[in-house]
């Protein structure tokens, strides 16, 4: 309330600016985590908006951070009385689908309120299309056609979805819930477990060519000589430089070699030329 009161974006604005403070101090609520060691299970209720939390830098930043440290699992906690209505039902469906798929955690559909009413319906039209179509006729609306396609998009999203029903007045369902979670560690560790891996070393590859390329730019810009290939080659091209290096230049052995007989580079050329006019004469006389 004192954030959204000192904020000038209204109810919206303060949501977004106490998620992205709570982000920033994400650290110590891992520190406090992390001296708790006798603890099962740790709950994170994010009340609220949930496009807020689901689509935000700061709830990715969260998510993210507890992925990392510990066995996470996501539970979409749904209205039973409510989703009665297969429109909101479907809407429901699709929040989990988008939550699913964006955080790449395993998920857990937790049907409250079953106390009030149970959520077998709900079971079935997930088992069932035609169960759902026959819904969906009873209740028409503009968007039961919106509904019906989705329908048959998230047929193969149900096949392997977790549903629970529970109720938090009366304590029901609880274990069942608690016995999803644990069937969703395993998931964790399975299949997010290694996707982490895979994108840990992505990461490093990356900056590890980042590196690479600076360092290229800083020899370039300090005047040194970049050498690609592989290490032979550059042993080879080393050990050919030094052989050419070693030998004498055809115009330093000429030079050498006049020096050590004594003659005159410009005398030697005059005689050279009177021989040849002497031999061109007597070609001629002939």
């Amino acid at each position: 309330a004192v954030v959204s009161t000192q904020s000038t974006g209204g109810p919206n604005g303060g949501i977004i600016t106490a998620l992205n403070l709570f982000a920033t101090k994400f650290d110590q609520i891992l520190s406090i985590l992390e001296k708790k060691e006798d603890l099962d299970f740790v709950l994170v209720d994010t009340p609220g908006q949930i496009e807020v939390f689901t689509w935000s830098a700061s709830g990715t930043i969260i998510s993210e951070s507890l992925a990392r440290s510990y066995p996470t699992v996501i539970a979409y906690v749904m209205d039973t009385v409510r989703c009665t209505n297969p429109v909101t039902f479907m809407s429901n469906m699709m929040y989990a689908c988008s939550i699913m798929y964006k955080t790449r955690l395993p998920l857990i559909v937790v049907m409250n309120k079953t106390d009030v009413v149970d959520n077998q319906f709900a079971v079935d039209w997930m088992a069932d299309f035609e169960t759902f179509q026959e819904a969906l006729d009873a209740h028409p609306s503009y968007s039961s056609n919106l509904s019906r396609s989705m329908s048959l998009v998230l047929d193969e999203f149900y096949q392997d979805l977790r549903t629970v029903g529970v109720s938090a007045v009366t304590g029901s369902g609880c274990t069942s819930f608690f016995g999803a979670v644990s069937t969703a560690v395993r998931e964790y560790y399975s299949e997010y477990v290694p996707y982490l891996e895979e994108l840990r070393a992505a990461i490093a590859e990356r900056r590890q060519g980042e590196m690479e390329e600076q360092l290229k730019r800083l020899k370039v810009d300090r005047g040194e000589e970049v050498k690609f290939g592989t290490g032979q080659e550059e042993e080879e091209e080393e050990v050919s430089a030094a052989t050419l290096h070693q030998l004498p230049s055809l115009s330093n052995y000429n030079d050498e070699e006049h020096v050590e007989s004594g003659d005159d580079p410009e005398e030697v050329q005059y005689e050279d030329t009177t021989m040849a006019e002497a031999s061109f004469d007597r070609f001629c006389k002939s």
